[in-house]
């Protein structure tokens, strides 16, 4: 382990360690971060492939105290580099989705186009590439003994993570940060849609045993009706209700209270930056009005591990890149606070 007493944290962050400027190597660390550059079939804005790297440079300006985990980096945090192979794969198979979304959308049928056929096939099977190789990794690193933190991305990457903890956890549960409820049977004919990530994942694994959604305000009939059938496997916090039992009276605790009772003893976060209200994430891939702001999620979280519920993994996915850095700022400091919140549990 790095010698910390050689480590000044008032001091301006060094470009030359790791994320957020920590001198940790990946042995060293609890925690690993894998970066996962893929945003093939998002359907409106684009840019969260790059968001690693942004938040990457953007998190050596983030001050290393953390109140509610002082000392947890201690445990060490590392973030791998990003695959440029993997970005590239991403940035080809996105030209080709961003032809076949646009012939689609004027009512053509795609079985009547035989490139717009072959980009189909080509973009389904390059997701099921990327489900295959976070798995891998993913697992690799649980072996290990490291917690891990994907780095989105849209919000479809982090399935074969999902499928890794199965294997080592067993039974969980998904509390789910979003402005979308991410239910709907492969939209746009993508198996593997950013907006089906939530759908795959409640398909594909079973032991995931219930989904809590947390600030919905952007669904569809299709996603309506998987959850009125879902026997309650299925939990929505609509951000409007949300809104509505706080403007007659009841408090934040006593909601979050409520949804946290709702999920089992392992608990996997997966926070879609639009979960957030959009002045804290202007370029996220599909925004919508309304949202939380930071630490009314932060808190959130809090509460999940104080009642005694295990933190087994987090994404953070959809991080926008715009003309400016306050996209990744934001998400950088995001990612600090889940990285701490993520090890409180090992360091109890």
């Amino acid at each position: 382990m790095s010698d910390l007493s050689l480590f000044n944290t008032s001091a301006v962050g060094n470009p030359n360690n790791n994320i957020f400027g920590l001198p940790f190597t990946e042995e060293e660390s609890l925690l690993v971060i894998l970066p996962v550059p893929w945003e093939v079939t998002v359907s409106y804005g684009a840019g969260t492939s790059r968001a690693p790297e942004h938040i990457y440079r953007s998190s050596i300006q983030v001050d290393l105290y953390d109140k509610d985990v002082p000392n947890g980096w201690h445990q060490g945090f590392f973030m791998r580099e990003v695959d440029k192979k993997l970005l590239l794969k991403s940035d080809y198979l996105r030209k080709e989705a961003e032809l076949y979304i646009d012939y689609i959308s004027k009512g053509e049928k795609v079985e009547d186009n035989k490139f717009m056929t072959k980009s189909l096939k080509e973009i389904n099977e390059g997701s099921s590439y990327v489900n295959k190789w976070v798995y891998e990794q993913t697992s690799s690193l649980l072996s290990k003994g490291k917690l891990v933190g994907i780095l989105g991305g849209d919000h479809s990457v982090s399935l074969g993570y999902m499928k890794a903890l199965q294997e080592k956890h067993g039974s969980f549960g998904i509390l789910q940060i979003d402005a979308h409820c991410d239910l709907r049977n492969s939209y746009e004919y993508f198996t593997y849609s950013h907006a089906s990530s939530m759908y795959n994942a409640l398909t594909e694994i079973p032991s995931i045993n219930k989904l809590v959604q947390v600030g919905v305000r952007d669904y569809c009939d299709e996603e309506w009706n998987m959850i009125s059938n879902s026997n309650y496997r299925i939990i929505p916090y609509f951000d409007q209700e949300i809104k509505e039992r706080q403007f007659e009276g009841q408090t934040w605790k006593s909601i979050t209270d409520e949804m946290i009772n709702h999920l089992p003893d392992k608990v996997y976060l997966s926070f879609d930056i639009d979960g957030l209200d959009r002045k804290l994430c202007p370029n996220t891939g599909t925004p919508v009005q309304g949202g939380f702001e930071t630490e009314e999620i932060i808190y959130l979280v809090k509460k999940l591990i104080e009642s005694g519920r295990q933190l087994i993994g987090f994404d953070l996915v959809e991080v926008g890149v715009g003309d400016t850095e306050w996209d990744s700022n934001v998400g950088a400091r995001i990612l600090w606070r889940l990285c701490n919140l993520m090890v409180k549990n090992s360091i109890k």
